[in-house]
């Protein structure tokens, strides 16, 4: 690897050990094996390197669970629900599920998405930057709950379902990560959003 990923790879570990606060440039050189004048010239700034690594270790997740997946029948969008039919209560169940189920071993990450969501009022960078990726976020979502490819998506189903899965997943995690016991279940959610939809069309 070169100086570039070596510096990614790096500022990753720091953000798994100390977190986005508590991790120096001097850290990550430390443990990249490079240089400080290496972070200005590929990244601009530790902060905007930082943030690249967080968004790498998100896509991570869900590369890994996909990985899984293939090889177990589960993953974010497998375990059943990759079968159910598309926009279905039971595909949604079955989504909702496996994210849940990833959460655990994944908590060390999605806690530093909360620790860094602090850090955009006082880092205009970071604010930028984790906007971009909440995008990408919410195509990705859109993506695994209706099979469209991302590629082939509309701009208005990104800017609605995206941002309704988007919404329910940062709920989520609030609530799996303080207290798991008392955390929405997939079931519970699916029995909620049919509700609704049952009141919806009741109303009208």
């Amino acid at each position: 690897m070169g100086h570039r990923e070596d510096l990614l790879e790096g500022a990753k570990r720091c953000l798994l050990q100390k977190g986005f606060v508590r991790t120096t440039a001097r850290d990550i050189v430390k443990e990249s094996g490079t240089n400080l004048a290496s972070i200005g010239y590929h990244y601009g700034s530790k902060d905007a390197l930082l943030v690249q690594a967080y968004v790498s270790l998100i896509e991570g997740v869900g590369e890994a669970q996909e990985g899984q997946g293939q090889s177990q029948g589960q993953g974010w969008g497998a375990g059943g629900a990759e079968t159910a039919p598309l926009g279905s209560l039971e595909r949604f169940r079955g989504v909702w599920a496996n994210v849940i189920g990833s959460l655990p071993e994944s908590r060390a990450i999605w806690l530093l998405s909360f620790e860094l969501v602090l850090q955009g009022d006082r880092i205009p960078e970071v604010r930028r930057m984790l906007g971009e990726a909440q995008r990408d976020g919410r195509s990705g979502l859109a993506s695994l709950f209706t099979g469209i490819p991302e590629s082939e998506l509309d701009k208005e189903t990104v800017e609605t379902e995206g941002r309704f899965y988007m919404t329910l997943l940062n709920g989520l995690m609030v609530q799996w990560l303080f207290d798991p016991d008392s955390a929405t279940h997939a079931e519970q959610l699916t029995e909620g959003l049919r509700r609704v939809i049952a009141g919806t069309a009741a109303a009208s």
